[in-house]
């Protein structure tokens, strides 16, 4: 929602065919179908659960629903492509089937498991290594012609607490994604959203300096992304559990939306809505 001058950011998706404007700022809907995914609130282990979770976050105002069937926190266990097939790609179908206007991503860092995900009616791909854990993701990118987010992470899951090493973490992060960003130009990707990676091999200072200094991010004029709902990094601060961190992710939020977030990756659909009508009232 910030106006840089500077900048010209790419404000718009291309999603089969669709032009989706990010002039307004969106809100994406996690729906985990996994079993230890750090907030219990976010676990959906059945279908009708998720189903029913699903429609919920598209009445209350999502753009786009993001399904995951591989936990990423810290120290989460590992498990089998065909495990986290089997997890997504049929709530993804059975999504598109009964909410046909949902616009679906895969949460995956996985290209066979986006690849399944495309194949049953997914619109985008998150993928949380930045195509570091799978070298073929890239490539599955280009052939399949959807837009891709792509993380900032260093690791894996299992063991991303231990690499936050960083001489500037600014200049690393915009060096990675330019990088990345000219791989893909180079196959023809067009439509990229960049997602900085709050806790993702980072401390507590790290992910508010990157909060802090999001509008760094406009000088590789790409759409960004931000996920800081109910994580560490709000609930050990204020000393409290991802349960109770609703109202300290709602602050987060309207920092980031004020430094130039473009879609906001929440638990709570509602309230991050709500966030962006106010912050419109106040600034348009």
């Amino acid at each position: 929602m910030a106006k840089n001058t500077v900048f010209s950011k790419k404000n718009t998706l291309n999603i089969n065919g669709n032009l989706i404007s990010l002039d307004r700022p969106k809100i994406m809907g996690i729906l985990n179908v996994t079993p230890d995914s750090f907030f219990s609130g976010s676990r959906k282990n059945n279908l009708d659960e998720a189903l029913a979770t699903a429609e919920k976050m598209m009445n209350e105002g999502a753009t786009f629903l993001d399904v995951g069937g591989y936990s990423s926190r810290p120290g989460a266990q590992d498990i089998s492509i065909e495990e986290e097939i089997g997890r997504t790609s049929k709530i993804i179908e059975h999504i598109k089937t009964k909410i046909p206007e949902a616009i679906v991503s895969i949460d995956t860092f996985r290209s066979e498991v986006a690849r399944k995900a495309i194949n049953v009616g997914a619109d985008i791909i998150n993928d949380i290594s930045g195509g570091e854990l799978d070298k073929n993701m890239f490539d599955l990118v280009a052939e399949v012609k959807v837009p891709y987010i792509m993380m900032h992470m260093r690791g894996t899951p299992q063991n991303m607490v231990t690499k936050t090493d960083y001489e500037d973490i600014l200049k690393e992060v915009v060096d990675y994604f330019q990088n990345k960003l000219n791989v893909l130009h180079k196959k023809g990707v067009s439509d990229i959203i960049l997602d900085p990676g709050f806790g993702f091999a980072k401390n507590r200072d790290q992910n508010y300096r990157l909060l802090r200094e999001l509008a760094f991010l406009d000088v590789l004029e790409q759409p960004v992304l931000v996920g800081v709902s109910r994580k560490s990094m709000i609930y050990k601060s204020l000393e409290s559990t991802p349960e109770d961190a609703l109202n300290g992710t709602t602050a987060l939020n309207t920092i980031a939306l004020l430094n130039g977030a473009n879609i906001l990756r929440v638990h709570d659909v509602k309230e991050a809505v709500e966030v962006v009508k106010l912050m419109e009232l106040t600034y348009n």
